[in-house]
């Protein structure tokens, strides 16, 4: 069987929900991992043999993704920021727009990280791909994150150590008052909380609902910003002097988050995405 022949097989037997120009993304991507091959490989060499146990790996992938499990939790790892990062169904698969959110905070201490030493936590980090990819970037920072989650700080000590990094993981809850407690302050505070109200799990594909964490996923209709609003709280105990709160947001809630750190004391900028979405907030304390 060749490449062009696999791929054939994964365009017209994977779930409707993929359009065949990404059901062809996801055999490439199946293929660059099961042959170890790069993607140009995989593009200009269509012809190419494949050995019967790779052929037998890759229908295994193939049905395993029938049932709609991502591709990223079949072969077990995903990538953001060009760096590769463990994923299972205890964290959610890196973002696009995460990668956006990394950028803006990175952009905003260039200048700083060759001053002097910044201390930065990530709230909430699941695979912890914000810490890490920040730490890579600004390796003068001190960098920790926390999660609720201990199956999550596993999953990120492994991709902390599998992308060569120094970063303090441990567990908190950030709805619990004692949070607020930790005694440190910090230059940088970043999050990617979960945002998503029930009422717009009707919209989502399957592959996530059925398979990723909603614990890092949803809030309750009535309280869409209930991790902002503790968030916002430890920042204005936590930020030091001239710091930065960076947050990834609900699209359809930038001017309600906005409104809402406005009220607490913040000066808040809010940041679309390549795809012209709300999907960031920049906000320091007036």
């Amino acid at each position: 069987m060749t490449i062009a022949e696999i791929e054939s097989i994964y365009t017209d037997q994977l779930p409707p929900m993929y359009d065949r120009d990404e059901a062809k993304n996801i055999a490439h991507l199946a293929i660059q991992q099961t042959c170890d091959l790069s993607k140009t490989y995989v593009m200009l060499h269509r012809g190419h043999d494949l050995t019967l146990n790779q052929e037998t790996a890759l229908i295994r992938i193939l049905d395993e993704l029938r049932f709609g499990k991502p591709l990223q939790y079949v072969l077990g790892e995903a990538h953001f920021y060009g760096m590769r990062f463990k994923v299972n169904s205890s964290v959610l698969i890196p973002r696009p727009e995460t990668e956006e959110l990394v950028f803006w905070v990175l952009e905003s201490f260039k200048d700083e990280s060759k001053q002097r030493s910044l201390n930065i936590i990530d709230l909430g980090t699941g695979t912890g791909c914000i810490p890490i990819a920040v730490k890579k970037n600004l390796p003068g920072a001190e960098v920790c994150a926390c999660d609720i989650s201990q199956e999550a700080l596993d999953v990120a000590i492994q991709n902390a150590v599998l992308n060569q990094t120094e970063v303090h993981f441990f567990q908190a809850d950030m709805l619990k008052d004692t949070f607020s407690l930790l005694p440190l302050t910090f230059n940088c505070i970043v999050s990617n909380p979960p945002y998503i109200t029930e009422r717009e799990k009707e919209a989502m594909h399957v592959n996530v609902l059925d398979h990723e964490p909603h614990t890092a996923l949803f809030v309750p209709d009535k309280e869409p910003l209930l991790f902002y609003d503790k968030i916002a709280d430890f920042a204005s105990k936590h930020l030091a002097e001239k710091g930065l709160l960076f947050l990834e947001i609900n699209e359809s809630l930038g001017h309600q988050t906005k409104a809402m750190l406005e009220y607490k004391g913040f000066e808040a900028e809010v940041k679309t995405d390549l795809q012209g979405k709300d999907r960031m907030i920049k906000a320091w304390l007036r």
